[in-house]
């Protein structure tokens, strides 16, 4: 009940707000596991996906967002869970694991899950190779996975910090990928980074970004 009286205050907020144009929304299956893979250019593209998509979807968030102490933390805390994140300590030497099987449970249990392939927040706007977590969940569960692009949250939050700005916003959803071709290829890394640069093109395709054929982690670090 929460998470409904949550998405229709946001939800209210952000049309009179944002009024965010959504395109391909009945690209997404109204029912069963699907895999959105997008995009990632600010804190608040979670958000977005989470209020133009009609059934719940869930994403990995760092636990530290649900860890806070006091009345603020544990706002945050509610908030967070509430909108769909799934705490994972991703810090570990064990994170990166964590945040998959933690997709897959979510997948097997018929969920829609969020990932950006890229791993973290593009550093200049551009879109950057994807890591093949995206293959993996594809490969292991047989969910279609759904491209999609999130244009203009990066005007609306610069940064990832601070309050947000009045921009327009488009949300925009791709055909629907079946990778069932590979079905138990799901540790042949050659067909893993197959299936994660298409899918990367498409998101290429949908958003007009710029593509680097590099981690945007190691983009960043070298920033």
């Amino acid at each position: 009940m929460s998470r409904i009286v949550l998405k229709a205050i946001l939800g209210l907020m952000m049309r009179v707000l944002f009024r965010p144009k959504v395109e391909g929304i009945e690209r997404i299956p109204g029912t069963g596991s699907v895999i959105m893979a997008g995009n990632h250019v600010t804190f608040i593209d979670s958000i977005f996906l989470s209020l133009v998509v009609k059934r719940p979807v869930f994403f990995i968030g760092k636990d530290e967002y649900v860890t806070g102490k006091g009345i603020k933390g544990r706002l945050m805390a509610w908030f967070f869970t509430t909108a769909g994140m799934v705490p994972v300590d991703r810090d570990g030497g064990h994170g990166g694991v964590a945040a998959l099987m933690t997709g897959r449970r979510i997948l097997d249990e018929g969920h829609a899950f969020g990932i950006y392939p890229e791993g973290t927040r593009s550093p200049d706007g551009r879109l950057y190779r994807g890591r093949t977590g995206v293959a993996r969940l594809a490969l292991m569960t047989g969910a279609p996975v759904v491209p999609f692009a999130m244009i203009g949250t990066d005007k609306v939050q610069p940064g990832g910090k601070g309050r947000p700005h009045i921009a327009p916003v488009t949300v925009r959803f791709g055909e629907p990928l079946d990778f069932s071709r590979y079905e138990g290829m799901d540790r042949d890394r050659y067909v893993l980074r197959a299936v994660t640069d298409e899918v990367m093109s498409d998101v290429m395709e949908l958003s007009g970004q710029e593509y680097v054929d590099v981690y945007a982690t190691k983009a960043r670090a070298a920033a």
